[in-house]
């Protein structure tokens, strides 16, 4: 799945799904793009500007071989980086050529005999691909070539729950009694999709290798989404914790490497830049028992305890300054709300607002009177 969040002007003008909004403007694109924009309004900018590049591309048809296409983008992007964009007032026709060398880039890329040039860069064989992690193993591998998700218990007890067009593998001996003996990783290889519920065992952590992250966690239950084509790699947390680092780490630097996910946030990988992304989730759930949730009522409470109260039910860090918010208290009932609602009505009634920063809540405030 694409994580628009994480594009600049150079990956929308690629994009195949961006280019056939802006030429086709069909009715159900128009409403996802309107909608992802109202939700992420500091990409109003980016989203524009791309999309002036789309409209004036033109889509000859000629036959550009990869090597080409690669010498090409090459000579491209070292003129790019070299370049720098003259900020000027000038009329409306010039400055559409001040984005020239983006329309070059754009062109270069999306004319190549009617494949996408990124589609072909992908087509090669990676070392942290799936069929290159399996090849010359003995390994054990399910496939679900269906459109509903396949349970599937493991030797260890571990559940997978793997997604449509998934596919996952892992040793004939995983879970054995000699590999429990000798402390070895319970190792899985994922192409596609799949829920974990990971059985609990401290002397054998449990790994997902899926293209060029690994997820390590010693018992609990999270979310793996690598499909091959995908321009980022997911990794959600439902309940406990793991630690993700890059499969190119040494064993040395993965420490300084990884980073922990905690309930509720989500992991977000952009493969090209190899860039990583700790956020919160669009609607966090809540991991302890319905009963607790349903205690949420509060009158004249002080604020340390109401948001002690919400770290608890949903497993997320809150952090505030607990000197400064000392006099603040809260009368309302919270059992009923979604999260953000519930951190919306608190805010609303110390005169706050909170932010989203590294997959936690950030309070800030002046104070309560």
């Amino acid at each position: 799945m694409k994580d628009f969040r994480l594009y600049d002007i150079s990956d929308f003008v690629i994009d195949e799904d961006f280019i056939r909004w802006v030429h086709e403007q069909r009715e159900e694109d128009n409403l996802f793009w309107n909608t992802w924009l109202q939700q992420h309004p500091d990409k109003h900018l980016v989203v524009a500007s791309a999309r002036r590049i789309v409209e004036s591309i033109q889509f000859p048809q000629s036959n550009i071989n990869e090597a080409q296409v690669e010498q090409e983008v090459s000579r491209l992007m070292n003129t790019i980086t070299s370049q720098q964009i003259k900020r000027e007032p000038v009329k409306e026709t010039v400055m559409v050529t001040g984005f020239k060398w983006w329309y070059a880039a754009a062109a270069i890329l999306l004319c190549v005999s009617g494949t996408w040039y990124f589609y072909i860069r992908d087509t090669r064989v990676q070392p942290y691909a799936y069929s290159s992690m399996v090849a010359a193993k003995q390994l054990i591998e399910h496939t679900n070539t269906s459109q509903k998700p396949l349970v599937l218990k493991l030797p260890d007890g571990s559940r997978i729950t793997l997604g449509a067009q998934s596919r996952i593998s892992y040793a004939h001996t995983f879970g054995s009694a000699d590999t429990a003996r000798n402390g070895v990783t319970r190792d899985v290889y994922l192409l596609g999709e799949a829920f974990f519920e990971v059985t609990k065992d401290p002397q054998r952590p449990f790994r997902v290798f899926a293209n060029e992250i690994v997820t390590k966690v010693l018992g609990t239950s999270f979310t793996v989404r690598s499909f091959e084509k995908d321009t980022t790699i997911q990794v959600t947390v439902r309940t406990g914790k793991v630690s993700v680092y890059p499969q190119a780490a040494t064993l040395a630097s993965s420490k300084m490497s990884e980073i922990i996910l905690t309930p509720n946030q989500q992991l977000v990988y952009e493969r090209t830049g190899q860039k990583f992304q700790k956020v919160l989730l669009n609607n966090p759930i809540i991991i302890v028992p319905p009963a607790v949730e349903r205690s949420l009522v509060y009158d004249d409470a002080p604020l340390d305890k109401v948001f002690g109260d919400l770290s608890k039910v949903y497993g997320i860090n809150i952090v505030f300054d607990s000197d400064l918010l000392k006099k603040c208290t809260v009368t309302a009932d919270l059992s009923n709300e979604p999260f953000y609602q519930k951190l919306s009505l608190i805010c609303s009634a110390i005169d706050a607002h909170y932010e989203l920063i590294d997959g936690q809540v950030v309070i800030e405030s002046t104070g309560c009177k």
